[in-house]
């Protein structure tokens, strides 16, 4: 008599194995932004951050278009400049502080794909596109959050 196994049914070596969760930045980036204009005020940016308790967000320009950047550290950067050449912040408006030249990334890349990408440049927020247009933001955190709900999947 031969030996039984009781693994039961093994797969076919050359299938590939299907993940039962999602693992592209759309299943986890931020689709409700809060989204600034270049005429706007670094006054109002800085109240909005507090607002909505968050740390930065894309500009857009009159047709919906990605153009730039503002950060907290852009607002540090106003506030200090004000302070030595003692002038006052209101005057200022984002596109004179905002990054232009903005990193993106595409929505349907992997979280894994995207976390090289945050280890490598170092940013906390990317804006997330799809052929050319603003569809989100996915941060660190959220990269965080998708890798532990992903934790008892094989990477491989």
């Amino acid at each position: 008599m031969g030996i039984k196994s009781f693994q039961g049914r093994r797969a076919k070596p050359d299938t590939k194995k299907e993940y039962d969760a999602p693992i592209l930045v759309a299943d986890y980036m931020t689709t409700k932004l809060v989204t600034f204009r270049p005429d706007q005020s670094i006054l109002e940016v800085m109240e909005l951050f507090a607002k909505h308790h968050i740390s930065g967000g894309p500009v857009l320009d009159d047709n919906g278009f990605l153009v730039g950047i503002i950060s907290e550290a852009d607002c540090m950067k106003q506030i200090s400049e004000s302070r030595y050449f003692n002038q006052p912040i209101l005057d200022k408006n984002v596109e004179r502080f905002m990054t232009e030249k903005v990193e993106t990334i595409e929505h349907d890349i992997s979280i894994f794909d995207a976390a090289g990408i945050f280890h490598k440049n170092n940013r906390r927020r990317l804006p997330v596109m799809r052929e050319g247009l603003l569809v989100g933001q996915i941060s660190r955190k959220d990269i965080v959050i998708a890798a532990l709900k992903l934790n008892s999947h094989n990477w491989k």
